[in-house]
């Protein structure tokens, strides 16, 4: 279930930049190995799925937006390992699905609409699914699959990267990617995260509280200096999008040949590469960028004019 036999791409990133400032940029490809179980998705869903499996349950149950990878990768998987699955979706329905949902209704998931009243208020929102679903043998996964099993399948990441590196970088929307990754280091080894939403000490809350979970030492974490979030590169909010984010992302595909979506990776990149023309990274230091996927969810903005 969600194989690993397939190598995970680290890109060499040699560009007038990086050759400028003497710094090492490499892009880890998870977006690579499957087509819609697509970057950090597969391992959070890694465990997830083997746990559902393992409690005999026929059907996955999870959460998201009109746009969201984690429903399309929900929808696949489902597919793909002869799961039934349902989404619960935020927001008003439309006469038209849009192509995530098309998607995923053509995986054989069952669309649900409920309120963005309810959909912010959890406890109301899981009363409502165990009220509603009862009879469907579900296994629950929790919008973007951040809970526990998602992290352990997320600690597995950094395994791919088979050189040493002195940073680690990934877009946050949810902190559960960057925990992970956190738990994976070695001592001389530091994440950043990028913030994808505007939200004041969000990921850094929700990453510490995971950190606190898992290594059950509260003051671990406050002690630990190996971690950080940089909240500098949201462009205005989630999904939220300025001209030089999308002049940057057309220059980096063209020089690189790499896709980047303008939600989570395209900010990962834009936050990286101007920490590299201040000074941030010391020479000769090696980074590696994880490439989340995404690039699915990004249609919705890609023909907008600014």
């Amino acid at each position: 279930m969600v194989s690993e036999s397939k190598i995970i791409p680290l890109q060499t990133i040699n560009d007038s930049i990086t050759k400028k400032h003497n710094i090492n940029l490499y892009i880890l490809r998870t977006d690579l190995p499957h087509p819609n179980i697509s970057g950090n998705k597969r391992f959070k869903l890694k465990y997830n799925l083997l746990e559902a499996a393992k409690q005999n349950k026929n059907t996955l149950l999870s959460f998201g937006g009109a746009f969201s990878n984690h429903i399309v990768a929900i929808a696949a998987a489902g597919k793909e390992y002869h799961f039934n699955t349902i989404g619960i979706i935020r927001g008003e329905k439309n006469s038209d699905l849009n192509p995530t949902l098309k998607f995923a209704t053509d995986c054989g998931m069952d669309i649900h609409y409920v309120s963005r009243t309810l959909y912010q208020n959890k406890k109301e929102l899981y009363e409502y699914v165990n009220q509603h679903f009862s009879e469907n043998n579900f296994y629950m996964i929790p919008e973007g699959g951040s809970n526990a099993l998602g992290i352990e399948g997320c600690k597995e990441i950094t395994q791919s990267v088979n050189i040493d590196f002195d940073y680690v970088c990934t877009a946050c929307g949810t902190g559960a990617t960057m925990a992970g990754i956190v738990l994976s280091l070695k001592n001389d080894q530091k994440a950043i995260g990028f913030q994808v939403l505007k939200a004041e000490n969000y990921i850094r809350n929700e990453v510490s509280e995971w950190l606190n979970k898992f290594r059950n030492n509260p003051e671990t974490n406050q002690l630990n200096n190996n971690w950080e979030v940089n909240e500098n590169y949201h462009f205005g909010g989630y999904a939220k999008v300025k001209q030089e984010l999308k002049d940057f992302i057309d220059q980096f595909e063209q020089t690189n040949n790499i896709p980047l979506d303008r939600i989570y990776t395209g900010k990962m990149m834009f936050g990286i590469y101007d920490l590299i023309q201040k000074g941030f990274f010391k020479k000769d230091q090696s980074v590696i960028a994880i490439h989340t996927g995404g690039l699915q969810g990004d249609t919705r903005i890609r023909n907008v004019d600014f």
